[in-house]
């Protein structure tokens, strides 16, 4: 298994390789790089495509200590270093997403595209945080109870098969104080939605029109606000993680943005009036 050693982690990855157009792929909170498999055997054979687990997740071997999606963002950039990539398409679904745009903001020289899955520019709802908060707490203080994990897999996937699957996962976890920092980052992250006009890259944004955990007007705003963006798709039916459980509504699309871009890279955006 690859591991390279990032920021002073120990980033787990995998990389289809090939000499297509690169795309790194970027997973949500209290999920992993396989969030991504529909995704992967869609894209693969055309494009290269990189998945990693992230700081808390996954099997990446982390260091506990606190961070901000601006760290992530680095990690995500270092990735591309560590693979001889100078500029590839970023992708992620919600704290991916959020990485991403981080990301964008730091080195834009490097991004080719964005693809935000689920994703807003905004902080945490402050009617939310308190709540979300306790509930980790209680899982990382006491243990992951089957009510708590029923919850959190309805918010994230609402779909029985991926639900039962996740939930394993997350039982399986064998140190659930790794989840304090993540949870610390997301929780306490800033509003991006003022510098969104300085992103330049060329935006596909994709959003569950069930998805409770970012709801719609906040995808709506995300795809305004971005000077580059194609029309939001949105995926029927889908909640949170509308990739891992709506792949045959996501795919489509985005195999048509990353060829766009292979095809017209300057054309794949449409320009925001001002």
């Amino acid at each position: 298994m690859p591991f390279a050693r990032i920021n002073q982690q120990n980033i787990h990855y995998e990389d289809t390789g090939g000499d297509g157009l690169p795309l790194i792929l970027s997973h949500g909170f209290l999920m992993d790089r396989q969030m991504f498999a529909p995704q992967v055997a869609a894209l693969s054979p055309e494009f290269r495509v990189i998945t990693w687990d992230e700081r808390g997740f996954g099997q990446t071997e982390f260091d506990g200590q606190p961070f901000s999606y601006w760290d992530s963002a680095r990690d995500c950039l270092a990735l591309l270093d560590h693979l001889g990539i100078a500029r590839a398409v970023l992708g992620g679904m919600s704290q991916g997403g959020f990485l991403s745009l981080r990301a964008a903001l730091l080195a834009p020289q490097r991004v080719l595209g964005l693809v935000l899955i689920d994703t807003q520019a905004g902080p945490e709802d402050p009617q939310h945080v308190e709540g979300y908060r306790q509930l980790m707490q209680g899982w990382i203080s006491q243990g992951l109870s089957e009510e708590v994990a029923q919850t959190i897999a309805h918010i994230i996937l609402a779909e029985p098969q991926e639900n039962a699957r996740w939930i394993a996962k997350w039982k399986a976890l064998k140190n659930p104080a790794q989840l304090a920092a993540p949870t610390e980052c997301l929780l306490g992250r800033e509003d991006l939605t003022p510098r969104l006009d300085e992103i330049v890259a060329p935006a596909l944004v994709i959003h569950g029109s069930a998805d409770n955990a970012i709801p719609l007007p906040l995808a709506r705003a995300l795809c305004a606000g971005l000077r580059h963006s194609q029309p939001l798709v949105l995926v029927e039916g889908a909640a949170h993680a509308a990739n891992l459980t709506h792949p045959e509504q996501v795919n489509p699309p985005l195999l048509a943005f990353l060829r766009q871009l292979v095809a017209a890279p300057d054309q794949v955006g449409y320009h925001r009036s001002d």
